[in-house]
């Protein structure tokens, strides 16, 4: 049986319907369009113009609400922020490339000395999450 506004995509991925997603969050379907007119969501829609919220678009709105919710932020700072944390993510993870190439260059064969020459850096690396807030998962 189908979950009430749940939809599938020819992809198999979940979808919602906008008041399925407004119903679980306790939001306004209105809200959810400011969001999309705004830029922070940008839901698929289907030839009809019925927008379908992924799984992804539920893990930035939980994200979103947050900030707005439980920090007072405004939407134009959740632009800011969403960026700025998507940024500090894909540096992270360009430095972690980084590190592996160097680690192959360098260290191939002498692993242990790389590992230990990491720990007693001047600059600690770990490819750890950003930031972490409330209901997100590393």
């Amino acid at each position: 049986m189908k979950e009430k506004g749940k939809e599938k995509t020819r992809d198999k991925e979940p979808t919602y319907l906008i008041s399925a997603v407004a119903s679980k969050y306790n939001i306004h379907p209105q809200t959810l369009r400011l969001y999309e007119r705004e830029g922070l969501l940008v839901p698929s829609r289907s030839k009809g113009g019925t927008r379908y919220y992924t799984e992804e678009d539920l893990t930035k709105l939980e994200f979103i609400l947050n900030l707005s919710r439980e920090m007072g932020v405004n939407l134009a700072g959740i632009e800011i922020i969403y960026n700025m944390k998507l940024k500090m993510e894909k540096m992270q993870e360009e430095f972690g490339k980084f590190l592996e190439e160097l680690k192959k260059e360098f260290f191939t064969g002498k692993e242990n000395l790389f590992e230990q020459k990491k720990q007693t850096a001047l600059v600690k690396f770990s490819p750890s999450t950003v930031a972490l807030f409330k209901n997100e998962k590393t």
